[in-house]
């Protein structure tokens, strides 16, 4: 969906980098996968400066939340597009920080093949959405993504 004309290519650009925080959060998830099919590694090797950067930093997740947040989410210079899809981000790393501190409550509970069920799913749903959000960006249209998308609009305003 395109909203308010056309997207200017700078715009879009900047609308996909928040997308990088719950991508990157989302990778610890993925070791079950990574212990499995070790090739899978290969395809996250561009991503290694960035996410060697966010790691020698501490705090980074919550730096770059708040920066984020107060920066852009709440900054009405900055067109609509680039807002919402930076309050989408945001909102998908919540989803992730939860779920990393939820399935480890869940790990005393359930069985070892149901927990990495669990982490399989939810990293493959963030770099799912990831995509579909990135790619979404890139075309200049509003990556609607069920029930996220309805909350950022709700804080996102006009």
């Amino acid at each position: 969906m395109t909203w308010r004309g056309t997207t200017p290519i700078s715009d879009r650009i900047f609308a996909c980098l928040p997308y990088l925080l719950p991508a990157i959060e989302g990778l610890r998830f993925g070791r079950f996968l990574f212990e499995q099919f070790p090739q899978l590694q290969i395809i996250f090797i561009p991503l290694l400066p960035v996410i060697q950067l966010y790691e020698s930093i501490p705090f980074a997740g919550l730096i770059i939340f708040f920066v984020l947040l107060f920066a852009v989410v709440r900054n009405e210079n900055i067109s609509h597009f680039i807002r919402f899809n930076t309050m989408q981000a945001i909102l998908l790393d919540i989803v992730v920080l939860l779920c990393g501190l939820i399935l480890p409550i869940l790990g005393n509970m359930l069985g070892a093949l149901a927990i990495e069920a669990l982490f399989n799913t939810v990293f493959l749903g963030i770099w799912v959405a990831f995509i579909y959000a990135v790619a979404q960006s890139l075309m200049g249209r509003y990556a609607e993504i069920p029930a996220i998308s309805d909350a950022v609009h709700m804080q996102v305003r006009s």
